[in-house]
């Protein structure tokens, strides 16, 4: 049998030359990683065959220590990227489910179901229950094919939105100036289908793409103007019953259609123009304006929710509010709080 003899001198001495010697020993390399491995093993086998009164050999363990010392580091930074990256993607898909599961009555009793059967198969796990553990087993394999296939159209529509949305925003930013004027034109057609009590639904997309209503209906493509409003919403006009979208500073189309609320919470007494506005607005993030043909009121509906009977100067000032910029909203406020320092 031959036995290896360590000179534990030399090997202290080698060790005093490699200060990253535990870092590389004890770093986490993934599993998979042979390559690592097998770095790291030829630098242990390197420490101990090394002679430390040869400067040469020295001078090579040191730039090794150094070089693979750096590796490990980069490697380590790789590993915790990739666990930022896996933790933020694993939020963003629970921040969506939960987002619809609020939105949506049928999802939220799916989601209640679920969190029940495994309640329950952790129960029967914990305190031995074989049966009803095996058949909540048989649920939890097969639910999954059963819930795509029974909620079917609410998962369609779940991806329908989530391809309609974009995370960085996909509307036209306007300028001051044509925030100004699209607010003004809206403004003065508003006023005039007030008086004359004409029914009006003008809705504006923001990040929320409305393409889908706009395929639908009678496209126009025209420069905003309270006068070829005033024309489309004329009774005798045969798209005045349907509505208008605004993309950016442009009327997209008229005679749109769109899905009218089920909530139960608003009266009864809303026309179909209102609860068409309000279901929207439920399924975007749009600004719907409404016009009563009865009583000449105007309301604008944001996110399911219904400013009712405003001036024609309060709506204007709503709709400017929405479609400000965050960043610019920011900078008006570091405005105000400069001139308020000034005058203290």
């Amino acid at each position: 049998m031959i036995t290896q003899t360590i000179d534990i001198s030399n090997v202290k001495k080698i060790l005093k030359c490699c200060p990253h010697y535990d870092d590389i020993i004890n770093s986490e390399v993934d599993y998979e990683d042979e390559l690592s491995f097998d770095l790291i093993d030829w630098y242990k086998d390197l420490i101990f065959s090394c002679n430390a009164d040869n400067e040469e050999e020295v001078k090579i363990i040191r730039l090794i220590d150094r070089s693979l010392y750096m590796y490990v580091n980069s490697y380590k930074y790789k590993i915790g990227l990739k666990k930022i990256i896996d933790i933020c993607l694993v939020w963003v898909v629970f921040y969506y489910i939960l987002k619809n599961v609020r939105k949506n009555v049928k999802f939220s009793l799916l989601f209640k179901g679920i969190l029940a059967i495994i309640v329950i198969k952790l129960i029967s796990d914990y305190f031995g229950l074989t049966t009803i553990g095996l058949l909540f087993e048989y649920v939890i394999s097969w639910g999954p094919i059963a819930l795509i296939i029974i909620f079917q159209p609410e998962i369609r529509n779940v991806l329908e939105q989530l391809g309609k949305t974009h995370l960085l925003g996909r509307h036209k930013v306007l300028s001051v100036s044509e925030r100004e004027r699209l607010v003004s034109e809206i403004g003065l057609s508003v006023d005039y289908l007030r008086k004359n009590r004409i029914g009006a639904l003008i809705v504006i997309e923001r990040d929320t793409s409305l393409s889908e209503y706009i395929e639908r209906s009678k496209k126009i493509y025209a420069e905003i103007s309270n006068e070829l409003l005033d024309a489309i919403f004329f009774p005798d006009n045969p798209l005045h019953d349907g509505g208008v979208i605004i993309q950016g500073d442009k009327i997209s189309c008229a005679g749109a259609v769109f899905p009218t609320t089920v909530d139960m919470k608003f009266s009864k007494r809303l026309g179909t123009r209102h609860r068409a506005a309000i279901g929207i607005s439920e399924e975007s993030d749009c600004l719907a304006i409404i016009v009563s043909e009865e009583t000449g009121r105007v309301s604008l509906a944001v996110g399911g929710k219904l400013n009712y009977n405003l001036s024609v100067d309060e709506l204007k000032l709503m709709i400017l509010d929405e479609l400000m910029p965050k960043s610019e909203t920011f900078v008006v406020e570091s405005d105000e709080e400069d001139d308020i320092d000034e005058i203290n």
